[in-house]
C-alpha cells in the first residue's frame, strides 16, 4: 500500500484523508439530525443551535491548542506561530475545548437539559470515517504508532512495522458504539449519562494509546496528551462526586 493514499478525480488527485475528514463531518451531522428527528430533543432549537455554534468554536480552538502544545519545542522556535498553532490538531482537545464552550453556552442560556447524549452516536461514526482518512496517511501524518514485533505492525510508508493506532482506534470505537447500545437497552440512563461514559472511556483509550505513539514526554513520563487526558478524567471525577445517579436512574 501507497502512502498517503490519494483518489484521483478527471485527472486530479485529493487526498484520501480530506475525502474521508469531510465525509466524516458531513454523515456525522446528517446521523445527528436523523436521531434528533426520530427521539426528540428536549433542547429548544434556539438554544441546540447555540449550543452547535459554541461546540464547533470550543473544538476549533480545543484541537489548535493542545495540538500546538505536543511539541514545546518546535511551538517556540516557528517563525510563524499562529501558523504553527493552526496547522497542528487533536480529537482529544477538541472534544474537550468542545466540552468547555458547550458548558459555557449552557450556562449563559441557563440551559438545564444535558446536551450530550444526541451528540454520541454520530460523534463515534465522524470519529470513525475520519480515522480512516488518518490511516491513509500512513507515517505523513503523526497518528501512527511506534515500531513493534506485533503481529499487528504494519509498513506505514517508511520500511518499519509500526503499531497501526488508528486502526486500534477505530475497533475500540466501534466496541465503544456497540457496548453503549447495549447499555441504553439494558439500563435507564440519567440524561447525559451517554455521553459522559463514551467521554471517559475514549479519554482512557487515549490516555494508554499515547504509550505506543512518538510523543514528546512533558512531565512524569507523559506527554501533552495524557497530561490533557488526565485533566478531563478530574473534570468527569469532580461532576460525579458533585451529583447523585449521575449514570443510571433509580
Amino acid at each position: 500500500m501507497h502512502y498517503p493514499v490519494e483518489i484521483s478525480f478527471f485527472k486530479q488527485s485529493l487526498p484520501l484523508h480530506f475525502i474521508m475528514e469531510t465525509a466524516g463531518f458531513f454523515f456525522g451531522f446528517r446521523y445527528f439530525l436523523y436521531l434528533r428527528k426520530r427521539q426528540g430533543d428536549t433542547i429548544v432549537s434556539i438554544n441546540r443551535a447555540w449550543i452547535l455554534v459554541a461546540a464547533i468554536l470550543g473544538a476549533l480552538i480545543g484541537s489548535r491548542l493542545i495540538g500546538s502544545l505536543e511539541r514545546p519545542y518546535e511551538l517556540f522556535r516557528t517563525k510563524n506561530i499562529w501558523l504553527y498553532i493552526y496547522s497542528n490538531k487533536t480529537v482529544l482537545g477538541g472534544f474537550l475545548g468542545g466540552l468547555f464552550g458547550v458548558e459555557l453556552i449552557k450556562k449563559i442560556l441557563n440551559e438545564k437539559h444535558s446536551s450530550g447524549d444526541l451528540f454520541t452516536y454520530p460523534m463515534i461514526l465522524a470519529l470513525i470515517i475520519g480515522r480512516i482518512g488518518c490511516f491513509s496517511m500512513g507515517v505523513y501524518e503523526e497518528t501512527y504508532g511506534t515500531p513493534t514485533t506485533f503481529f499487528t505492525g504494519m509498513d506505514l510508508g517508511d520500511g518499519l512495522l509500526r503499531h497501526p493506532v488508528t486502526l486500534y482506534e477505530i475497533l475500540f470505537l466501534l466496541l465503544l458504539w456497540i457496548t453503549l447500545v447495549q447499555v441504553d437497552k439494558r439500563y435507564t440512563l440519567a440524561d447525559g449519562a451517554r455521553f459522559k461514559l463514551f467521554m471517559i472511556g475514549y479519554i482512557l483509550f487515549r490516555f494508554f494509546c499515547d504509550f505506543i505513539k512518538p510523543s514528546y514526554i512533558i512531565v512524569f513520563g507523559l506527554s501533552t496528551i495524557q497530561l490533557t487526558a488526565l485533566l478531563g478524567l478530574l473534570y468527569y471525577v469532580i461532576t460525579s462526586v458533585r451529583h447523585k445517579n449521575l449514570y443510571i436512574n433509580s
